[in-house]
């Protein structure tokens, strides 16, 4: 079910309680929700993902993210979780894992990645950059 982008960032659809103890053998050292609280029936409360990965020893952060878009507050809040987990893996989940990627991607290109380098990683998940690849670049280009 983890999908993985990099050696140390995978994404995943929303996760359950017990998917949580499979970061953790997986070695993630933090868990990001992505996903709106409530955003679907059914889905797994933040609290309850949130509560499983502090009681496994994991970080827990949580920038969510509507179809509404992608916001500077957002590309901060992952850059800050990213930056906390340092050179640990990371698991971040979504309804399908396509939101995470996205602003992985967009907080990557802001930090100087190369967009060329960054779909190709996300397309080795099965995730497709294409629909914000001119934010991207033009994220890229600010960060040069």
């Amino acid at each position: 079910m983890f999908r993985q982008v990099t050696d140390t960032f995978f994404v995943s659809p929303q996760i359950t309680v017990e998917d949580v103890a499979e970061a953790k053998a997986l070695g993630a050292v933090m868990v990001i929700n992505n996903r709106p609280e409530g955003e679907e029936a059914g889905q797994t409360p933040a609290a309850d993902i949130e509560a499983a990965a502090r009681a496994a020893g994991l970080d827990y952060a949580e920038v969510p993210v509507t179809h509404a878009g992608f916001s500077p507050w957002q590309l901060d809040g992952m850059a800050e979780a990213l930056a906390k987990a340092g050179d640990g893996k990371v698991l971040a989940y979504c309804r399908s894992g396509t939101r995470s990627t996205l602003l992985w991607a967009l907080t990557q290109a802001r930090a100087g990645g190369d967009p060329d380098a960054l779909a190709a990683k996300a397309a080795g998940a099965g995730y497709d950059l294409s629909p914000i690849r001119q934010i991207m670049d033009a994220l890229a280009a600010e960060g040069k």
